[in-house]
């Protein structure tokens, strides 16, 4: 999913001084990118339908390390050994987590609302950035945070409304989830600022995908794949978010990242939420002034911490 879409927003990436034109094809690789982030919210809506949601997060890490085992075979003799420690500090925090925190909170929310509140995501990577990884202070930063919890805040007010089935308790789940992406976001940008993007992808998927597909023997999943009527299109859905969703995006964001600006593929922070809603909006989520209010704050939130 959204594992990696904040590196670009370190103090490690600069905007070159001959920043390469924009084009046509830019764009529709930012779209495209967008529309397969945006759309993860709705395959673990559909996934939290048939499986658990520890058998889903176990599945969609245990597929994506089974992907990657290929790029880490042709990296091999390119992997920084003296730091797997940092590697899989952002393994745990860049995807092990989140993969279960997403799919347990979607249990009693709408794929809309935890869209929206990932956008969260660049705020909290200004926070940490600020207290734990000497990111320098700035009021204008400070006031976009300050705005974009407040949209956030908004969202649990509303409750109900803004998409909430049951306790809101499990919106903080998602804030939990965001704040682990800004936490493998600040070590890559502080620790591994040297090390190619691939490289790290692969190696923090394997590095918690495997211990991720030995449990996943353990919750009695095989039984629900072959019981469930829906069973295998749910597996489905979740290789769908394995392989196309957080590795192959990852892949194309690093791309996208090298060909432009790490500020123009930052963009993507802004249309994935909006992806997330019409999703929403397709499936028959009931869509609300409280959605649009809480995202619209947290959006002028994010645009402001990103101004220098």
């Amino acid at each position: 999913m959204l594992c990696y879409f904040c590196h670009s927003n370190t103090n490690s990436l600069q905007e070159s001084s001959t920043s390469p034109r924009i084009e046509l094809r830019h764009w529709l690789l930012l779209l495209f990118l967008s529309v397969i982030w945006g759309t993860s919210y709705i395959l673990i809506k559909k996934a939290v339908n048939v499986y658990t949601p520890m058998q889903v997060g176990s599945l969609r890490l245990s597929i994506s390390a089974l992907f990657c085992l290929v790029f880490v075979w042709y990296q091999w003799k390119a992997i920084p050994w003296n730091r797997l420690k940092v590697l899989l500090l952002v393994g745990i925090t860049g995807t092990g987590i989140p993969s279960f925190l997403f799919p347990l909170a979607q249990t009693n929310m709408s794929s809309s609302l935890a869209g929206i509140l990932n956008s969260l995501t660049p705020l909290f990577t200004l926070i940490l950035g600020m207290l734990l990884f000497r990111t320098k202070f700035a009021w204008a930063k400070t006031l976009g945070v300050t705005i974009g919890l407040l949209g956030a805040a908004s969202l649990f007010l509303f409750g109900e409304k803004a998409g909430f089935e049951g306790s809101v308790a499990y919106g903080l789940l998602i804030v939990l989830a965001t704040i682990c992406y800004a936490t493998s976001t600040n070590l890559v940008g502080f620790y591994l600022r040297d090390v190619n993007s691939i490289i790290i992808s692969a190696i923090s998927f394997v590095m918690v995908g495997l211990p991720a597909m030995a449990y996943l023997f353990t919750t009695g999943f095989s039984t629900t794949l072959l019981e469930h009527p829906q069973g295998w299109e749910a597996l489905g859905y979740i290789s769908i978010l394995a392989v196309i969703s957080t590795v192959l995006a990852s892949i194309l964001f690093f791309k996208l990242v090298q060909i432009t600006t790490p500020v123009f593929a930052s963009m993507i922070s802004y249309i994935v939420p909006i992806v997330a809603l019409l999703w929403g909006v397709l499936d028959g989520e009931v869509i609300t002034l409280a959605h649009f209010s809480g995202m619209g704050l947290i959006l002028v939130g994010v645009y402001l911490s990103r101004k220098s």
